[in-house]
């Protein structure tokens, strides 16, 4: 009997959510993500060592600093990864330019030009950037541009229906963070079909279906194979090693949760700037999700920077 992940592929795309190419390999994901905390995890794997002195030493070559560094060993990591996928990754904006439009503008043109010099196409990236109205807004001028975007950290109807708006061409709704908010509010666990999480998740494809917009779902930051099961359907699934695992270990046919086919919905007029923060400030959950995640990243980022900083200084 075939296992669960290989049930599930046959009604969702399977993403990796890691940097760790042994796992890419051994569960052979369509695309896979990073952000800068799966970064700060792949900096100590063994596997990407000779990558690190090799990005670091053409960097010091150079006079550029850690931030740079960043910028410069996430895209050769990601270039790793692109040649053990066959779609797409996903490599972030910093979480510090999450609120400046034209800064994650301008970084995503850094990134798609550092990429490109290593031979991989724009069509096979896709650049993160926070769900913050300055970052729905920079991702929908590079939509227009031809640099397709993920938009991250996503946990209000507000952030994804200014998505949808946008035109964006992938969000990535939150599972596990809405479930431990709800969680540490009211004390109670929940089973998969009204676990808060996997219902958002639900909510965000039935907008889609029911509007006929082109963006794509993608399921995220799980905590269980019970939530990643309550989702199949949903377009793309993003998931750790540690749950592809699981999912790959046991057996048994996957019915869909989750219908995508269109429908013939009509569609709201496009959210103004004041009425997207109205809508998202109103949802308690989603405000402090956001603007812990964004701080969350940013303490990663500062982290990887300081360590490529010392790998840096001793190189003198």
């Amino acid at each position: 009997m075939a296992s669960r992940l290989d049930a599930l592929r046959q009604h969702s795309l399977v993403v990796a959510d890691t940097g760790d190419l042994d796992a890419i390999e051994r569960y052979r994901p369509q695309d896979a993500t990073t952000n800068p905390s799966l970064l700060l995890k792949a900096f100590d794997l063994p596997g990407y060592q000779p990558l690190i002195d090799e990005t670091l030493a053409s960097v010091a070559a150079e006079g550029g600093n850690s931030e740079r560094a960043v910028d410069r060993l996430a895209v050769a990591m990601g270039t790793e990864i692109a040649q053990r996928v066959p779609g797409r990754v996903s490599t972030e904006v910093a979480a510090r330019l999450s609120f400046d439009r034209q800064a994650s503008i301008a970084k995503a043109h850094e990134l798609i030009e550092l990429y490109e010099h290593h031979g991989v196409g724009r069509d096979r990236i896709l650049i993160k950037l926070a769900s913050t109205w300055e970052g729905i807004r920079a991702a929908e001028i590079l939509e227009r541009e031809g640099i397709n975007c993920n938009l991250t950290l996503l946990f209000s109807d507000a952030q994804a229906q200014a998505c949808f708006d946008a035109g964006v061409f992938l969000v990535s709704p939150f599972v596990g963070r809405v479930t431990d908010w709800y969680k540490q509010a009211t004390g109670h666990d929940f089973a998969a079909d009204v676990d808060p999480g996997v219902q958002f998740v639900r909510g965000v494809c039935q907008r889609v279906r029911q509007g006929g917009y082109s963006t794509v779902v993608m399921g995220a930051s799980f905590r269980t194979t019970d939530q990643v099961l309550a989702l199949a359907g949903c377009p793309r699934l993003t998931i750790s090693p540690a749950l592809l695992e699981e999912l790959d270990r046991m057996e048994g046919d996957i019915a869909p949760r989750i219908d995508m086919s269109q429908s013939e919905g009509s569609r709201s007029s496009p959210l103004s700037e004041s009425e997207f923060r109205w809508g998202h400030n109103g949802d308690a959950m989603a405000n402090d999700k956001l603007a812990e995640g964004i701080r969350r990243f940013d303490e990663d980022q500062q982290t990887l920077e300081a360590r490529i900083a010392e790998r840096l200084d001793a190189r003198h």
